[in-house]
């Protein structure tokens, strides 16, 4: 059970490191995408943010190059925005099963994800209660997930000296690359 534990703990450092990572501030960490996205692939809900709108969001899967995205990531807070907006349109999302049998929502037949990793509580210019939304395809020509021989490991260190119980350490050496920086686009200041 302590390893499960272990093993999820790893899961969530790397989503968040995934989404929000900063190779500057945290040397052991990798750039997320956060980083990654190049400011000609962002978009801005204005000076100091908006509420979303379709169009927006119509605007942010145009602007990844080559091909639809695979993926919008997205905080739960503007997935229910996003909702709101195609239940006030008249529509609703598309709903299937992914490959896990887990429902899963589809914007447009893009996936949409979600992150607590996104927080919704970001400033841009006077707002503090933005948001942002990721649009990226993935693959060897877009964002991939790198990660060292033997992926996930659990390392037994053995017993310790003074409690009767066993010590064990895991592993994972990860990382991402964007290798086409146009597969990847975010739209900042989404406001509720």
């Amino acid at each position: 059970a302590v390893i499960e534990l272990k093993a999820k703990a790893v899961r969530d450092l790397f989503e968040e490191t995934f989404i929000s990572g900063d190779s500057i501030a945290n040397p052991k960490a990798f750039d997320g995408i956060d980083v990654a996205c190049e400011s000609s692939q962002t978009l801005s809900m204005g000076v100091n943010g908006g509420s979303l709108t379709l169009d927006k969001l119509d605007e942010l899967v145009d602007t990844v190059m080559g091909g639809k995205p695979e993926l919008l990531l997205m905080s739960r807070r503007s997935r229910r925005i996003i909702n709101k907006l195609a239940r006030t349109a008249g529509t609703l999302l598309e709903t299937d099963r992914d490959q896990f049998g887990q429902m899963i929502q589809f914007y447009d037949g893009i996936a949409i994800g979600v992150s607590d990793y996104i927080a919704d509580d970001q400033t841009v210019g006077t707002s503090s209660d933005c948001s942002s939304i990721y649009a990226t395809q993935f693959g060897e020509g877009a964002l991939a997930g790198l990660s060292g021989p033997g992926g996930l490991q659990v390392e037994r260190v053995g017993s310790l000296e003074q409690k009767d119980a066993s010590r064990s350490r895991i592993k994972w050496y990860t990382s991402i690359a964007l290798f086409n920086t146009l597969k990847l686009a975010k739209l900042v200041g989404v406001r509720p």
